[in-house]
């Protein structure tokens, strides 16, 4: 960072390069006090008590390691104490944080992370800087700013002291930083905006599993000690073994799915070994077990040895504990009447001889009473708009994904709409939940033919525990839409088309429907009415009729579908050739920002599957500034003007302005 060649003539600056040069043999300058001698790093103190401010504002205080622990994107703060008073004119100081592998720091590697942290004057938000908040004789108390996409892991932090008599390195053993994932930071990617929700799906260390039928549930609690004594450690050991590089670290998806893999034993000596057998001998039966703390205890102080035994309910509560402990927002789901689909034909296919016996060498697909997998909260910015939110994460080993037993990260949303194009493990977990139990009979030729299909028997009273407290809510209707109505079909029969048997439902026999969704003008604006247009267009010679199904949701800019707006349906009647318009209005929308229009439906003669979506916003109003009489060297007047566009008052107006020249935000709290 620092460069040798500077004609800077306008005076030293708190980043001047030149000041950080050693002063030519003879011609030594003079400066402001002691400033002429070597600056040199005393102690460093990163303010690392659970109970002081960093740790705290950190929502960290819980870990049990005395460690420094941070979540990126947020600003921690640290005291230096040097061997004379710091003169910002001619010192510089750069903290480097590099990230640690094992016993070595990352940076030593070609994979390396090595962070210098520049000395600015304001702090700006998604950046790596620091700013002097308070200066104390010889000791300064500096404000460090972290990305909102650094890597998570563990950190070394060494300090740069820069003075004109030359460069010193001090190492700040044994301050290693832990930087975690951050749900209250709006500009990461886990964020999530309710407060209670964030108690319970990062900071709550107990939790309720779900186990039994559907008629008869039975609940385990499940101590997830996501704080305890070596749990931090245990979790950042269990993603070295992971032979992913450091600089994806930065990633839930690929974390996640990283997790969901080391989780199992199957094909990386991870955390814990399946065992779905009647003899337990040589371990722990998986019902004994009621938390995750011993489990990770257990397989980092071993070094890595797979941990004996597990079933699906402990796969979950680790991955959830690991996933917590990392700053990803996760919850345990257990899915009732749970299809494990082996050939990817995105059914559940039982195979019966003449004599109507089940043929079970060829039964391979089978039922399971419950099974219980995780959601993690994040956005998909690997995927269309609309598919963040919660992810389907299973570390229970049932089938490989790419050469290895993992499951997720999983858009919930896309396994409700059947669209298992979209990655990671779509289709295997949509016929979890939504897959028909289709009945097939050999036939004399020693062909198969279907004779009986049940389409309302999988995925039953899926379950999570309640946000503060210990209540059940079912979450079914997350994953797919009421049994047996037209949206639930066209969703099992889109999926469908993706398996190793499309043609098993009736193909369209025509694509001459086409339906798109208009916006009028520039779009709707926050308090007024938005209006969508819906244009079908039938290009065959016959007429054609459909039912059109719509659904309005609020949508986040990250694509995290929050609520539905308005629903409804639509019968549309299309004459040979015809084009129809039809209108939808939505009134008064405030508040929501970003929204998408889903419209789904069939055309009745041919079978064709009509969908589209249409994501828009709602315009904020303008901010009028004039300016009067700009004259060089002589005071601006700006006029701004504002209009309410609501029917109500707005309360703590705050304006906030900036401008070449300004050197930082100035705020009006307007009131």
């Amino acid at each position: 960072e620092m460069s040798s060649s500077n004609t800077n003539t306008g005076g030293p600056s708190a980043s001047a390069p030149a000041a950080a040069t050693p002063a030519a043999s003879g011609e030594e300058e003079e400066d402001e006090g002691d400033s002429n001698t070597l600056l040199t790093v005393h102690s460093v103190d990163l303010l690392k008590s659970k109970d002081g401010p960093n740790r705290r504002e950190h929502h960290t205080e819980a870990y049990f390691s005395d460690k420094l622990i941070i979540r990126r994107g947020q600003t921690f703060q640290m005291w230096i104490e040097f061997s004379r008073p710091f003169n910002p004119k001619s010192d510089l100081i750069f903290p480097c944080l590099g990230c640690v592998f094992g016993t070595e720091p990352i940076f030593s590697r070609s994979t390396g992370i090595h962070i210098s942290v520049p000395l600015v004057d304001v702090l700006e938000d998604g950046r790596w800087e620091m700013k002097i908040v308070e200066q104390k004789d010889k000791r300064v108390r500096l404000a460090v700013n972290t990305l909102p996409t650094a890597s998570i892991g563990r950190y070394k932090v060494t300090v740069d002291s820069f003075s004109p008599k030359g460069k010193l390195l001090f190492p700040c053993t044994p301050n290693d930083v832990y930087m975690l994932f951050n749900p209250w930071c709006e500009d990461d990617p886990v964020y999530l905006d309710n407060e209670a929700e964030r108690k319970e799906y990062v900071l709550n260390s107990m939790g309720k599993v779900y186990y039994g039928t559907e008629q008869q549930i039975g609940t385990r609690t499940w101590n997830f000690a996501q704080f305890e004594q070596d749990i931090l450690e245990a979790c950042l050991f269990l993603l070295e073994r992971g032979q992913v590089a450091m600089t994806e670290w930065r990633d839930p998806v690929i974390v996640s799915r990283m997790v969901s893999a080391l989780v199992n034993s199957n094909d990386d000596y991870g955390v814990l070994m399946g065992n779905w057998k009647d003899s337990y001998e040589g371990g722990t039966s998986p019902t004994a077990w009621s938390g995750s703390g011993d489990i990770l205890r257990q397989y980092y102080k071993s070094s890595g040895k797979p941990v004996k035994f597990a079933q699906c309910w402990v796969f979950a509560g680790v991955t959830n504990s690991v996933l917590r402990c990392l700053g990803i927002p996760t919850r345990c789901v257990t899915n009732f009447s749970s299809a494990h689909d082996t050939d990817l034909s995105l059914t559940t296919d039982i195979y019966i001889d003449e004599k109507l016996e089940i043929i079970k060498d060829k039964t391979s697909d089978s039922v399971w009473n419950f099974h219980v997998w995780n959601e993690s909260w994040m956005t998909r910015l690997d995927l269309p708009a609309g598919y963040g939110g919660w992810q389907v994460v299973d570390s229970t080993p049932q089938e490989p994904s790419q050469g290895s037993y993992r499951c997720g990260p999983t858009p919930v949303s896309a396994v409700r709409n059947g669209q298992v194009n979209l990655k990671f493990d779509t289709p295997f977990v949509f016929a979890e939940v939504n897959s028909d139990r289709i009945y097939w009979q050999k036939k004399p030729d020693g062909s198969f033919s279907q004779v009986h299909v049940e389409k309302n028997s999988i995925g039953q009273r899926i379950s999570t525990k309640a946000v503060g407290s210990d209540a059940r809510v079912d979450i079914t209707h997350l994953y797919k839409y009421p049994e047996g109505s037209e949206e639930e079909r066209i969703a099992v029969e889109r999926a469908s088309r993706f398996g190793s048997k499309p043609t098993l439902y009736p193909s369209p026999t025509g694509n001459d429907v086409s339906v798109e969704i208009v916006m009028d003008g520039t779009g709707p604006r926050i308090g007024g009415d938005a209006k969508l247009s819906i244009v079908l267009k039938n290009k065959s010679s016959n007429q054609r009729t459909a039912s059109l199904l719509y659904e309005v949701m609020v949508m986040y800019y990250t694509g995290v579908l929050k609520s539905t707006v308005k629903k409804g349906q639509i019968p549309v009647t299309l004459k040979p050739s015809e084009q129809k318009k039809t209108g939808e209005y939505m009134k008064h929308l405030v508040d929501q920002g970003a929204l998408m229009l889903a419209v789904t439906g069939r055309v009745n003669e041919t079978r064709q599957i009509l969908a589209t979506q249409f994501n828009f916003r709602l315009r904020t109003p303008d901010l009028i500034i004039t300016v009067r009489d700009a004259v060089v060297g002589k005071e601006l007047t700006v006029k701004i003007t504002f209009q309410n566009p609501l029917s109500q008052v707005l309360r703590n107006v705050l304006f906030r302005i900036e401008g070449l020249g300004m050197q930082s935000i100035r705020k009006i709290a307007y009131g």
